[in-house]
């Protein structure tokens, strides 16, 4: 018996965690949004892939390419600092295989 009457056992809170494949490719909307100056985001992939996620601005010029590199299929997320970046809307794009998606963020300063 242990000091406080439990068996002599130790107690953990950690429980073994199943690992989850998304059933298809996704791209999440950046939180927060609109940021000031990080956001994070996040994407799902059903299987490995090589992964570039890129940053444009309005006129449609890369502003940064924040992820070029195979990844393993599951959740993810990148953070994206715009420290050197200017007020405005951007946009960010992830392409994997033959699967792209683009959304909207929105920088306030």
């Amino acid at each position: 018996m242990g000091a406080y009457g439990g068996s002599a056992e130790p107690q953990t809170d950690i429980r073994e965690q199943e690992l989850v494949i998304p059933r298809y490719f996704m791209l999440m909307q950046n939180y927060p949004n609109p940021f000031n100056p990080t956001t994070t985001i996040s994407f799902a992939l059903s299987e490995p892939q090589f992964v570039t996620i890129k940053v444009y601005d309005l006129l449609g010029r890369e502003v940064h390419s924040l992820v070029n590199e195979p990844k393993q299929a599951g959740m993810h997320n990148v953070l994206f600092d715009a420290s050197g970046l200017s007020s405005g809307i951007y946009f960010y794009r992830l392409q994997a295989g033959d699967y792209s998606e683009s959304k909207r963020m929105v920088l306030l300063k």
